[in-house]
């Protein structure tokens, strides 16, 4: 069984982190030490990848598409395409150390906290688990803490920079003013991608076409989309098959979800022309979606004290001190909204705490799930997060179908998740290209 780790929506952004024992990023390069016999397999700007690295990271990639059944390609094709992943996280992590994004750690203990609670275990309890499953913890934790900081560059980079008018919402819920009253449905999609570098002359994109064109006219001829995927597609994903996860259609780039919705599942798309290459897309599978005016939607008025442990207040001390505010709250000897003023760590505070009326989805994991498991007038236990640790006091709940001022919140949250994935796509594409790299794998 592998451990799911999903760490924080409103922390670490609109990008889902995926699964550290499935198909995800690649181990924290800076992080691992060089064998006395190591090889260079590349050289990324002014710092090296190292065989052994490509070799572990590879090996755990079969060993997860093996856990799938799914086939992978030959083992060295694989490791062309696990070199371009580790390149590219390479090339992030030295555009965050430039940004100087560091996450320390204290920061990194709450993450894997969170992650153990994710998954319904104790730290150390996903710690077994995860030597269990064949790695090694101090490894695990090195690229969770690579996985924050690309997380964090990506929120610095290209979503703070994405806009969303007044105007572009009204649009948006003129042509989706079904989906803008009911649950979206969830879309199973996989992708091949044939990378265009920035800039490539007519003829170099003429010949990616023509790859492109040639990968198309195999699917139509019935070739298996997971094997191609991994056999030709030269894109930094492609170990992973291509997979783009469940996703409504608002969380996809506009080109993807607009060809998405014209094929039924199991169907192909054609041709796809993005800033960064080609595309072709196949449907696997569909699911959800409501009727419009769908079912009531429950809401939590909510409030909660934040803490947040630094050097100065160490864990335990917040731990004891919101165990005694708890206490105070329950017996009388303190009003919670007093209490919160005094002791908040966030914006709320002066509002005592109050977070107001909180739709499922608008908190992180952690939070919204001790919130639901709270009835009216109760006080949580101190929950930890990315942010720190929370008291959650649970006021009061109400049905409410989806308002004309939640739909367009709505709409503001699909349309600037569309627009970061499409600007997120450009920007890897753009970073990939002003990177130096110079291979070494089949030179040594």
């Amino acid at each position: 069984m592998t451990v799911k780790t999903r760490l924080f929506r409103a922390a670490c952004g609109p990008l889902l982190i995926g699964a550290w024992l499935g198909i995800a990023p690649g181990l924290a390069l800076s992080q691992t030490a060089v064998r006395p016999l190591d090889r260079v397999v590349a050289v990324v700007n002014n710092q090296v990848i190292t065989a052994s690295q490509l070799a572990t990271r590879t090996a755990q990639v079969e060993r997860e598409l093996r856990l799938q059944n799914r086939t992978g390609p030959a083992t060295e094709v694989l490791e062309k395409q696990v070199l371009e992943r580790l390149i590219v996280d390479l090339a992030m992590a030295q555009r965050a150390r430039e940004q100087g994004i560091r996450i320390d750690d204290a920061q990194l203990e709450r993450a894997i906290e969170g992650i153990a609670q994710e998954n319904r275990l104790t730290p150390a309890q996903l710690r077994e688990r995860v030597e269990r499953d064949g790695t090694n913890f101090t490894a695990f934790r090195e690229q969770i803490r690579a996985e924050i900081v690309r997380v964090r560059l990506r929120e610095r980079e290209v979503d703070s920079l994405v806009q969303v008018s007044d105007a572009d919402i009204d649009t948006w819920l003129a042509e989706n003013e079904a989906a803008a009253a009911s649950a979206p449905p969830e879309i199973l999609l996989g992708q091949i991608q044939v990378r265009v570098p920035e800039g490539a002359a007519e003829p170099e994109v003429a010949r990616l076409r023509a790859r492109g064109e040639e990968l198309l006219r195999q699917l139509k001829g019935g070739a298996d989309f997971n094997r191609l995927v991994a056999s030709f597609a030269n894109a930094p994903d492609a170990p992973s098959g291509g997979a783009l996860g469940w996703r409504s259609a608002e969380q996809l780039p506009k080109l993807f979800a607009d060809a998405a919705a014209a094929l039924k599942v199991g169907e192909v798309s054609g041709l796809l022309r993005s800033g960064a290459g080609f595309h072709i897309l196949q449907l696997f599978d569909k699911r959800g979606g409501g009727a419009p005016g769908g079912p009531p939607i429950v809401q939590t008025h909510v409030r909660h004290i934040l803490i947040r442990p630094t050097p100065e207040v160490p864990e335990a001390e917040v731990l004891r001190r919101l165990n005694e505010i708890k206490v105070r709250v329950e017996t009388g000897g303190g009003d919670f909204a007093a209490l919160a003023r005094q002791y908040s760590a966030d914006g709320s505070a002066g509002k005592g705490g109050d977070l107001g009326w909180i739709y499922p989805g608008d908190t992180v994991p952690e939070f919204e799930r001790a919130m639901n498991a709270l009835a009216p007038g109760s006080i949580s236990e101190p929950v930890s997060t990315a942010f720190g640790y929370h008291l959650i006091e649970v006021l009061e709940r109400r049905e409410d179908v989806a308002s004309p001022e939640r739909r367009r919140q709505m709409a503001r949250q699909a349309l600037r998740a569309q627009r970061s994935e499409e600007a997120f796509e450009s920007w890897v594409n753009q970073l990939r290209d002003s990177t130096y790299v110079e291979y070494r794998l089949d030179s040594n």
